[in-house]
């Protein structure tokens, strides 16, 4: 059974420094249950309450689920990976004594910061990637966070694939899920983010079929990639211009998409994304489109 989340990044909720004011997160948890929610996403850390009690108090009053956290590390820097642990098993502990013990740790690289990555989102080659030796480095890191996390408190670990990333295209990814432990690395495919990195997401779906724990539904508007490419923006100016549409407008099948998923059986969450900077757009309103177009599709 596929059940239907939504996340705080549809609200603004970013794990960047970004200017731009968000509501409140009362509000956009009761948006996101208004809308036809089941769960959320922890969403930024401090943007929902960090003390376990508070945390599933406020949750239970919206009838939502918890049932992950974006957790964004410097993998490629083996300096970074202890402190990157240490916010990954924070993150983890909250969730668990909150009592989201399937709660999902969405693992990614310190996506934004590497400022050729952000220039070129979308138009990566392969002299801006990893060599041998930093692949090395990177799948260490994760490798250890996802042990820890799953010593300590049970919970799995996912990687997300990300724009503006080390991780964006699809060799990147084949290459994140060579180099780490398929026991304990899973993969969070975002069908926007692999359309956006050149990739056809149904086709990743059958590729790494046992690798796929967890879902985010995205969709990717061609024609302000186009622009972006002409224009030579970057990764935030094509967010800032909608280049994540909501469901149906863009060049995400997902029709298909979703046949795929019920061909192979899956059954776990699937987390609606339409990201937007901090003030941008209307949140709710994309929320219920985005929900009215996946009920046409049997979701």
């Amino acid at each position: 059974m596929i059940k239907l989340a939504n996340a705080p990044c549809s609200w603004g909720v970013l794990e960047f420094d970004l200017e731009g004011k968000v509501a409140p997160y009362g509000q956009v948890l009761e948006e996101m249950r208004a809308t036809g929610y089941q769960g959320t996403e922890l969403g930024d850390w401090g943007f929902l309450p960090t003390q376990p009690n508070h945390l599933s108090q406020n949750l239970s009053k919206y009838e939502l689920d918890l049932l992950g956290a974006f957790v964004p590390v410097n993998l490629k820097d083996s300096n970074t990976h202890l402190k990157g642990l240490a916010y990954a098993l924070k993150v983890a502990g909250l969730m668990y004594y909150a009592g989201y013990e399937n709660a999902k740790i969405v693992l990614a690289d310190d996506n934004g910061a590497v400022e050729a990555r952000v220039k070129n989102a979308g138009n990566i080659t392969s002299a801006m990637g990893l060599d041998p030796n930093a692949w090395e480095i990177f799948a260490e890191g994760a490798n250890q966070i996802a042990y820890a996390v799953k010593e300590a408190y049970g919970l799995q670990t996912v990687f997300h694939h990300h724009c503006a990333g080390y991780v964006e295209t699809p060799d990147e990814i084949h290459k994140l899920l060579e180099y780490t432990d398929k026991q304990l690395v899973g993969l969070c495919l975002d069908t926007g983010h692999y359309s956006y990195g050149g990739g056809n997401p149904i086709e990743a779906l059958t590729q790494y079929r046992d690798r796929i724990w967890h879902i985010h539904l995205k969709d990717f508007d061609t024609k302000v990639a186009e622009k972006a490419r002409l224009n030579q923006w970057d990764y935030f100016t094509s967010v800032q211009n909608g280049i994540f549409c909501e469901l149906g407008k863009g060049a995400v099948d997902f029709n298909r998409f979703i046949d795929e998923l019920k061909v192979h059986d899956y059954s776990g969450w699937a987390v609606v994304e339409q990201d937007v900077l901090p003030g941008m757009g209307n949140p709710k309103q994309c929320a219920q489109s985005n929900r009215e177009y996946l009920k046409g599709l049997g979701l």
